[in-house]
């Protein structure tokens, strides 16, 4: 074979773009340390002192709990991390690690260390323990423990949206769509501006090809904004998403647009790359689609997109 690949090659690989993007789910957010403070009695910390530092080098963040308890840092790198909060000469830290498209969820419990019964200190590190074994699970990909622990620990923390969100995004990787939905719901009603559960949701119905509900569940997230928002454009995250549903719709040009307009508001989202040059792949853009092959490999090298993007660099000539 000379130096361009083959028509038949060519609507091979555009078979392909059709194949797996319909499948497709979109990535979480880039660099995320997020998370809820509580007191002994499950409710909110406003204004608590959260102070992110990290374990390898001198890098820090600081920032406050808003009313809800919540607390939400973009552009962490990856690594090692430790979580601080302080609040009325109270004081409480959990370790947790930082990994591109994965966000670290942190939830804490800040109350006394003494002046309480035995049975709500119990209590509390009941809950602790629970939080921690989550996020483990979290990070193993162990979804049906993950459903389990953060079950638990959304009954101890009723305020916890992103317990419910967590829950249900490992609700759809174990295919329980009912239960996924419900969840993601559920966060929703506790924090009716959760945009990343508006995400979900969007997620959720372009698996069940339910893709009008999908657009309305991505608008809703694109107005919120959310991680990695984009001025007047929305987060990555929903950006992609409505890529994947103008792929869905029979939009590629459209669907193009968004993945660019995901990849302004996160260079660094690694699914948004795979999908473009599959979309560039489709119209026969192939310098281009290499370059966005090679950034995902280099971002997401073991990444669930990543024998596909080897395969078809393959099949690309330099």
């Amino acid at each position: 074979m000379s130096g361009s690949i083959s028509r038949w090659r060519l609507l091979s690989l555009a078979g392909a773009v059709f194949t797996v993007l319909f499948f497709a789910s979109p990535g979480f957010a880039q660099g995320i340390v997020q998370g809820t403070v509580v007191d002994a009695n499950n409710q909110p910390v406003d204004g608590a002192q959260v102070t992110i530092t990290s374990k390898d080098s001198s890098r820090k963040f600081q920032l406050k709990t808003d009313k809800k308890g919540e607390f939400f840092q973009i552009g962490v790198p990856s690594g090692a991390y430790t979580v601080t909060v302080e609040k009325d000469k109270l004081k409480a830290s959990r370790d947790t690690q930082a990994k591109q498209g994965v966000p670290a969820r942190v939830n804490i419990v800040l109350a006394p260390g003494t002046g309480l019964s035995e049975e709500d200190k119990a209590k509390n590190n009941a809950l602790q323990k629970l939080i921690e074994e989550g996020t483990a699970a979290v990070k193993a990909g162990d979804h049906q423990t993950v459903v389990t622990k953060y079950t638990e620990v959304a009954a101890g923390i009723p305020t916890c949206a992103d317990c419910y969100d967590t829950i249900g995004r490992s609700q759809m990787a174990l295919k329980n769509y009912a239960e996924a939905e419900a969840a993601f719901k559920k966060a929703i009603e506790i924090k009716p501006d959760h945009a990343d559960a508006y995400n979900g949701l969007a997620n959720l119905y372009n698996a069940q090809k339910k893709f009008d509900l999908a657009a309305q569940a991505s608008a809703k997230a694109t107005e919120l904004g959310g991680a990695g928002a984009a001025a007047g454009g929305g987060s990555a995250d929903s950006l992609y998403n409505q890529g994947v549903i103008a792929w869905n719709a029979g939009k590629p040009d459209e669907a193009r647009g968004h993945f660019e307009a995901a990849l302004k508001a996160d260079p660094n989202h690694a699914p948004a790359h795979y999908q473009l040059g599959m979309a560039l792949v489709n119209g026969g853009k192939l310098a281009e689609a290499r370059a966005e092959f090679e950034t995902y490999l280099k971002l997401a090298p073991t990444g669930q997109y990543a024998d596909q993007a080897k395969n078809i660099l393959g099949a690309i000539p330099k």
